[in-house]
């Protein structure tokens, strides 16, 4: 279950005043998805341009991010190319290993040292993903400043997750440097690194390294949620709901407030919960109400205890059996 409270502060006595900006938390960072693609190229082409004279350290650079099936496109395009992203390739199989050290799977057990040394193997051949995985082991273990090194090492090769990693380590740091994160954050952003389009509006929001500027933020909030981000669903439905940034809508309101509780966020189950038990829904506001409930919201307790004690043994059997068999519906988190 997703327990967070994503909305920041207000000083104007809003409704909002209950939904504080809460201090980003640990060292969870996003999962590692590419955003490259690979153009197809025509290996004798017919304009006079000859790929296979491209210096080896730019192909590198440009193709550090790439994923597995994009490194092997580009390794098709000429022998020059096969040669030159090898590196490249060894280090994907590195980056393979590691995840399942760090992980367990692949029937190997969980070895956080040897996750680590692939992670850097694949690093040292110079995969932008082998390091940030390798920056994440990194700050888990409380070395920051080499989780630091690491993002922006990645970061420098265009990587939308170290772009975000690194902003997030400069919002975190003692003093944060808010201008250097707003920066890294909205490289990411227009790359459609949907947790940075988060956190770019969450600066928005509150003026965070930037001009406060919340028609902005809400439009980097519905990017996120468009993406598939939770809390940005969230905080979508809390900007149509009031107004602020987009158009007031109750219909899209509700619409936001439903995906984000179908996705497992906490406090979206709990309002959606409420709403239903508002339209006399009982049943269905029962079953997000128990939800939340399970996530540790004390409110939707009570309030769900109040409807139980109107529905019959039997619906409140099957309420209780819907909510245990219920699934959280895929997300970006």
């Amino acid at each position: 279950m997703m327990k967070q409270k994503t909305w920041p502060a207000r000083s104007d006595g809003s409704r909002f005043l209950s939904l504080p900006l809460s201090k980003i938390k640990g060292p969870k960072f996003p999962t590692r998805t590419s955003t490259h693609q690979i153009p197809f190229y025509n290996t004798r082409p017919s304009d006079g341009h000859d790929f296979s004279a491209l210096p080896y350290d730019v192909l590198t650079k440009i193709a550090a991010s790439f994923s597995l099936q994009n490194l092997r496109a580009a390794s098709l395009v000429c022998k020059s190319w096969s040669e030159a992203l090898k590196p490249l390739r060894e280090a994907m199989l590195l980056l393979h290993w590691g995840k399942r050290f760090k992980h367990g799977h692949g029937g190997v057990r969980p070895n956080l040292d040897k996750a680590l040394d692939s992670f850097l193997k694949g690093a040292a051949r110079g995969s932008a993903l082998a390091m940030v995985d390798a920056g994440l082991i990194y700050w888990e273990l409380g070395h920051k400043d080499k989780a630091v090194a690491l993002y922006h090492k990645a970061a420098g090769l265009g990587d939308p997750a170290g772009q975000c990693n690194l902003a997030i380590s400069f919002l975190q740091a003692e003093p944060p440097n808010l201008k250097e994160a707003v920066t890294w954050l909205y490289r990411a952003s227009i790359a459609g690194h949907v947790r940075s389009q988060y956190q770019l509006a969450l600066c928005l929001h509150q003026g965070r390294g930037v001009n406060c500027n919340i028609k902005d933020a809400a439009r980097w909030y519905l990017k996120a949620a468009e993406g598939g981000y939770v809390r940005a669903m969230y905080n979508v439905s809390l900007c149509y709901s009031s107004g602020e940034g987009l158009v007031r809508s109750h219909q899209l309101a509700r619409k936001w407030m439903k995906r984000a509780a179908d996705r497992g966020h906490t406090k979206a189950q709990f309002e959606h919960g409420l709403a239903l038990f508002s339209e006399g829904d009982m049943m269905k506001a029962v079953v997000y109400l128990e939800l939340a409930t399970r996530a540790g919201e004390r409110a939707a307790a009570r309030v769900k205890n109040v409807i139980l004690q109107q529905l019959s043994a039997t619906s409140r059997d099957r309420v209780m059996l819907l909510a245990d068999n219920w699934k959280a519906l895929p997300s970006s988190r």
